[in-house]
């Protein structure tokens, strides 16, 4: 009944950083600061049944005491690209004028074979939860992404094309480190595991979905209770 969220791209990241990078003079002022573009996909979802005793290859392990899982993974594609001005042969500085973030959450719910419509029903509460956090994800990428527009960098080198594309993948690699910090629906999704008991008291799963949500900035930072106390 648990949750598994990954936030992905950071390998997406660098790759796609370093082969935006150009070095050309710039063509535009440098006080003129363009917008970053966001792309958020549409949520992919699947419904998928397993025999436990011989899950699909391809389904994530089950922790112990686990019977069904909602598999939330939150992906960020981000390019970075830059213009350079060269102040000698080993000088220069690269400012960041174009950066293009594509998100996109793929979501897939692992029933057994027989689940009972309770169980069903509390992997939704999971669903529910990530799709709230989508919701603004791409108001949090670009708020992120527009922070780093414009910026620039002094570099130097033997090889100034190295140089900045290796800037270009720090760039990317913090943004995309900054959007996974910030979007975070993990907190909401353990306590509302902590509401309902993974699926194993009555509690209404729209009740615990809500409660969550509203709560989770207060009570996933209170510290944890020592029953030995």
């Amino acid at each position: 009944m648990r949750p598994l969220i990954a936030l992905c791209g950071l390998l997406a990241v660098c790759v796609l950083a370093l082969l935006s990078w150009r070095a050309t003079s710039s063509r535009r002022p440098l006080n003129e600061v363009p917008s970053p573009t966001i792309i958020k996909q549409p949520e992919v979802f699947a419904m998928r049944t397993f025999d436990p005793a011989a899950p699909a290859a391809d389904m994530p392990p089950l922790s112990t005491g686990e019977n069904a899982e909602c598999d939330s993974n939150f992906v960020s594609d981000a390019s970075v690209a830059g213009e350079t001005r060269r102040m000698d042969a080993t000088h220069a500085s690269v400012t960041i004028t174009e950066i293009k973030l594509t998100l996109q959450l793929n979501i897939t719910i692992w029933v057994p074979n027989g689940v009972t419509a309770h169980v069903a029903e509390h992997e939704e509460g999971h669903r529910q939860i990530s799709e709230y956090y989508y919701q603004s994800a791409d108001k949090v990428a670009e708020r992120i992404a527009a922070s780093y527009m414009g910026r620039q960098v002094e570099i130097s080198g033997a090889d100034l094309g190295a140089e900045s594309s290796k800037i270009l993948r720090q760039m990317a690699t913090e943004i995309a480190s900054e959007y996974d910090k910030e979007l975070n629906p993990e907190p909401a999704q353990i306590l509302y595991d902590a509401i309902t008991d993974h699926s194993r008291n009555e509690v209404v799963v729209k009740d615990a979905v809500d409660h969550a949500l509203k709560n989770v900035a207060v009570e996933s930072s209170q510290p944890a209770t020592n029953p030995g106390n």
